[in-house]
Parts: C-alpha cells; sequence; structure tokens
C-alpha cells in the first residue's frame, strides 16, 4: 500500500512553458529558438541548461538569473502555471489518506511561489532549500525523511527519467513516470524507463486508482 506521493515539479505540477519563454526574452532571442533547442538538448539526455549555453556561448547561467531577479524579471509561478489535473488529484489523494509532498529541482524562490499557491500538500520542497539535487541519492534519502514512510510505500512521480524514475527506483522508492512535457513523451516508451517504472501514467488524476486498487 503506497502511504506517501512525492511529486516532481517541472512538467509534473507545473508546465515549464513560461520559464523557457522568460529565458528566450531575457537574452533577446525568439522562443521558437530556445524552445528548439532545449528540445535538442533533452533528445541528447543532456541538462537543460545547455540550451541556454548554446544560446548563449560563454553564459554565466547563475549570474544572469541573479540579474534578472536585480531587474525584476525573474522567477514567476501563478494559477496558470498548474496543470489542470493537479489540484484535483492532489486533493482526492489527501482525502485518501494519502501524504502528499511537492519535492523537485527548484531554486529556493520557486519553493516560496510554490507554497503561495496553496497546494493541497502536506509539505513543499526544493532542491535549493534542502542543498542537494537530483539525481543525488541525498535528494532521495530527504525525500524518505520527510516522507513518513518506508521506501517501498513511498511513490515518486516525475516526468524525467535520469532525475526522477532511475535515481527513486535505485533509493527503493516505487516510481510513476508520467507521459507529459518533452523528457515525458521522449522517454515514454524507453525499454530502461518502462523496467524501471512501477506504473506510467499520462495524467496525475490516474494516482487515485492505483491508490485505491
Amino acid at each position: 500500500m503506497i502511504e506517501t506521493i512525492v511529486f516532481d515539479v517541472g512538467e509534473t505540477i507545473t508546465r515549464d512553458d513560461r520559464y523557457w519563454a522568460s529565458w528566450a526574452d531575457w537574452l533577446d532571442i525568439p522562443r521558437h529558438t530556445l524552445s528548439a533547442l532545449v528540445g535538442a538538448v533533452v533528445a541528447q539526455g543532456r541538462d537543460n541548461a545547455d540550451a541556454l549555453r548554446l544560446a548563449r556561448p560563454g553564459i554565466d547561467v547563475a549570474a544572469e538569473y541573479h540579474a534578472r531577479e536585480a531587474a525584476g524579471r525573474g522567477e514567476h509561478l501563478d494559477e496558470s502555471d498548474l496543470y489542470d489535473d493537479v489540484r484535483p488529484a492532489l486533493s482526492s489523494l489527501r482525502d485518501l489518506g494519502t501524504r502528499v509532498i511537492i519535492a523537485g529541482n527548484q531554486t529556493s524562490r520557486a519553493g516560496e511561489l510554490l507554497r503561495g499557491l496553496d497546494l493541497p500538500a502536506d509539505l513543499v520542497v526544493t532542491s535549493g532549500e534542502w542543498g542537494v539535487a537530483k539525481p543525488q541519492p541525498e535528494f532521495f534519502q530527504r525525500v524518505l525523511e520527510v516522507a513518513q514512510a518506508a521506501p517501498r510505500r513511498t511513490l515518486y512521480v516525475g516526468d524525467h527519467p535520469v532525475n526522477d524514475t532511475f535515481p527513486a527506483k535505485a533509493a527503493g522508492l516505487r516510481t510513476a513516470h508520467i507521459r507529459r512535457g518533452p523528457w515525458g513523451h521522449l522517454w515514454a516508451d524507453d525499454p530502461k524507463v518502462m523496467e524501471a517504472s512501477d506504473w506510467r501514467i499520462d495524467s496525475l488524476t490516474q494516482l487515485t486508482t492505483l491508490i485505491e486498487g
């Protein structure tokens, strides 16, 4: 029986559309160009920040991030950034008595913004706040600490095989790979992803049926 479900953030809970569009606008390049570069690095299994480095060779991503924040053009999240199934799915899971946690590779600022949305979750935390990021094993050790459940009774849901599915499985957690966003769609039918996933889903609302079953 699954007692705790932990959710990734980008392309699991939130759309990344605004994130990449804001970077394209900041770097003064067409949004479609940056979107295509993101797709290219995804297909190559590279870090998504490499798309920014391709767009602007030599860019200091951290310095540009802080420059955006200082200019009032930094991170932003509101209700429109959530996938439509997030609130109903999380609410239904909590009604079933499931502990709901959101924990992904995001900045501390993103954690503040997510908590400001008052999502139906018991805990919202980010890698920036923990000081450790996926796919490091220490991240999933922290996940198990806050899950308050045994590894086999804890389910991690995410779209990215390297950051979510594989390391969560290696940590002993149950896994659900969601076909959502570029990573989720590209790797959904990969044999290694299929083998590492206890479940494969297209919507978060499917989790309620899994828990009830």
